[in-house]
């Protein structure tokens, strides 16, 4: 393997050297029949592009070309650069078209390709992201990487009219090198998986916790420096540690990051949700797209935050989350949209940007108010070169303290949000007469399910039947229109589902399937997520290794089965499935669910000691595993039972499993899924709880005050 990745280095070195331009012909695009909002938008361009597929494939092997794999998604900004500077431009089609066979792929459509191949870069070069641009051979196997290029070189980087020439020739002249070179990175993808056989312990959560304080960006909050990303699944690792541990500095991080970004111009502080990221480390200057993931896993995280400490302006940002995706990423069958882009009249975040002098003129007698507290300028208030806007751009965001923006107004504390909310709406309005962004309506089994995941417990946590009404239709559409005829799609456009199933939509449906049951005591919900386990078990389990494939045995497609253990924009499928087992485990009694999630900890213990803030929710799940948790079941169907579920849905329990019996009889629905609750019985005639610790039951109370005793609960 050495001396192949050697010649891998070798070619690498060759072809980033410069070469002549040269040209050729055609422009039939084979993009237009396609669904994916990403590949219609390159269905104009003069490059004779193919989807994924065997024709592309045949067409490469008979006419001897290399492939070109090019991976984007609609709202990434960079993918647009890279299309108008050298897809929509003829002469590079004319390279292109002459002399590669060249292959587009949405990487929301298509996340298995995408993962491999992001591997694949990430061997190759420290530069990933997207745009993601790969030369593959007749195998599939790539032997270069990259992302954007500008046309022309400049600044150091290469131009891409300079690579694909030099592409051309070593196909040309150094061809067996070239397929060495794949060969290599082909086997390394295969060999790069977590197959260890080591012992996590509790210790590794600790480390975990240190690292990410280590990291944490003490004046601004978040971690690292630039560009920051929320990264919420970080901050709900925290907010467990410290549920466990009672460790205030992990809560700190937390409340300090997520007042931080809500005060922030990531935070949309017009129309409400959170961009993608911020491009400094000040939570100012974002990259304008929204994404729904990120919205899904913000939402759970201020709702917990809320839970813990009582803020009310986490509560807040909650709710504005869920009125940004109903209002504007939600479809007519209550599908969830995927994104909306950062960029509008080809500018990116045009739409978002305001100047003072329209500000005033909008607002009249209150924008100077309005000015002072979301820090407007006449000049603006970012650099005219970080985002390509003119000078005068403002981006709203405050620094002020409650009290502050009280004087500010010259009110009440009590009575800010209704004056700050009026100048809000007029802003609103009128922004909605620009040109929006474009938005990708394509709905993902995974993301809609992560939203869904994060409604269901808002609503549950704020006792808000309107938020659950969100996640029930969603629920619903996920089952009519993307579960179609016993088999689970991944993504759907225009009343048409399409693209297998991966893992993260296995995983990320039956999370939300526990919180819909969590938030409805619907045991047909509990009884989904053991069916979808058990079909993710079946699918995606490496018996030999532990730990889930991404993709399953039948992908014939792919030159890999991966697996996806870090946790990137989202958290990944393993940490969820991870979570899953361990619940359904402690839910059912089931020891095989936990016998799963202990293997895949003990498979990953090495990989996780080298880059600990890479598996934030995978300790969240360790957490459950090795510190004190409860099981809680609740039996009766009265006011008290009510009660008692309403009592705990206020509290912030992540280490707690729930289940409820509706009557004391043994042929209840619950006591087949959970056998051990058939020998629960209510006392004294009236609704009753028994809290069990790691399975050890305290003595069966009426009691609300000792239920909450029992979880180490003070009022």
């Amino acid at each position: 393997m050495t001396k192949k990745l050697l010649v891998f280095i070798f070619l690498f070195a060759l072809l980033n050297c410069n070469a002549k331009d040269k040209k050729g012909s055609s422009n039939l695009n084979k993009l237009k029949d396609e669904i994916s909002p990403y590949l219609l938008q390159h269905a104009d361009n003069p490059v004779e592009w193919y989807p994924w597929g065997e024709e592309a494939f045949e067409k490469a092997r008979t006419e001897n070309k290399p492939i070109f794999l090019s991976i984007g998604y609609s709202s990434c900004h960079w993918c647009h650069v890279m299309e108008h500077e050298s897809f929509e431009d003829q002469d590079v089609a004319d390279i292109l078209n002459e002399s590669f066979v060249s292959v587009k792929v949405d990487r929301e459509e298509r996340p298995d390709i995408d993962n491999i191949y992001m591997i694949a870069c990430q061997m190759m070069s420290q530069n990933c992201g997207w745009p993601l641009n790969l030369f593959i051979n007749h195998d599939l196997k790539p032997f270069f990487a990259g992302t954007y290029y500008p046309k022309e070189g400049r600044y150091g980087r290469m131009g891409f009219v300079d690579l694909l020439n030099r592409v051309k020739d070593q196909w040309a002249n150094n061809r067996e090198k070239i397929d060495e070179s794949a060969d290599a990175i082909g086997a390394a993808i295969n060999s790069d998986q977590a197959n260890s056989n080591g012992n996590f312990n509790e210790a590794l959560i600790d480390e975990a916790y240190k690292a990410f304080s280590q990291n944490y960006d003490t004046e601004n909050g978040g971690f690292g420096l630039r560009p920051k990303f929320p990264s919420p699944h970080n901050l709900r690792f925290l907010m467990r540690y410290y549920n466990s541990t009672g460790n205030e500095e992990a809560l700190g991080m937390v409340t300090h990051t997520l007042l931080e970004m809500r005060k922030g111009g990531i935070y949309d502080q017009i129309g409400f949700g959170f961009h993608r990221y911020s491009t400094d480390n000040i939570w100012l200057l974002p990259h304008f797209e929204k994404m729904l993931y990120d919205q899904a896993t913000l939402l759970k995280a201020y709702t917990e935050a809320y839970k813990i400490t009582g803020n009310e302006i986490f509560k807040r940002t909650a709710y504005e989350i869920i009125e940004y995706v109903k209002r504007d990423m939600t479809g007519e069958n209550g599908e969830f949209y995927s994104a909306e882009d950062a960029d509008s009249e080809g500018i990116e975040g045009k739409f978002y940007v305001w100047e003072s002098e329209e500000i005033k003129n909008i607002l009249g007698t209150d924008a100077e108010k309005f000015i002072e507290i979301y820090n407007i300028y006449e000049k603006g208030n970012y650099r005219e070169e970080a985002a390509g806007h003119g000078a005068g751009g403002n981006i709203p965001h405050t620094d002020f303290t409650r009290p502050e923006i009280a004087k500010i107004l010259g009110v009440k504390e009590s009575e800010i949000e209704n004056e700050i909310e009026k100048m809000r709406v007029q802003l609103y309005n009128e922004r909605e007469k620009r040109v929006h962004p474009f938005k990708d309506k394509k709905a993902l089994t995974d993301w809609n399910a992560h939203f869904t995941t994060s409604l269901a417990y808002a609503a549950r946590s704020f006792d808000d039947e309107s938020i659950l009404e969100l996640a029930l239709k969603n629920i619903d559409f996920i089952e009519s229109s993307m579960h179609v005829d016993g088999k689970l799609y991944h993504s759907y456009l225009n009343e048409k589902a399409a693209n297998k199933s991966n893992l993260d939509d296995y995983a990320y449906l039956v999370n939300a399937y526990l919180e819909m049951y969590n938030a409805t005591l619907d045991v047909s919900f509990l009884n989904k997520s053991i069916i979808f386990t058990n079909q993710a078990i079946d699918k995606y389990w490496d018996t030999t290794n532990g730990g889930f494939y991404f993709s399953d045995a039948d992908s014939t497609d792919l030159i890999a089965r991966t697996k996806d253990y870090y946790d990137n924009a989202i958290p990944s499928g393993n940490s969820i499935m991870l979570n899953n087992l361990i619940k359904i485990g402690k839910i059912t009694g089931e020891s095989k669910y936990l016998d799963y999630s202990e293997k895949m900890l003990n498979s990953i213990s090495e990989l996780v000691q080298k880059a600990p803030t890479a598996f934030a929710e995978l300790f969240s799940g360790a957490l459950l595993a090795f510190k004190e948790s409860f099981e809680v079941v609740i039996i009766g169907n009265d006011n008290l039972s009510k009660k008692m579920i309403n009592e705990l849905n206020k509290h912030y329990l992540p280490n707690m499993v729930l289940v409820y019996k509706e009557n004391d009889e043994s042929n209840s629905k619950i006591s087949e899924i959970a056998e051990y609750s058939e020998l629960m019985y209510m006392i004294n005639g009236k609704s009753t709880v028994y809290v069990c610790k790691n399975f050890t039951c305290e003595n069966p109370t009426n009691d609300i005050e000792k239920m909450l005793n029992y979880l180490n609960i003070k009022k």
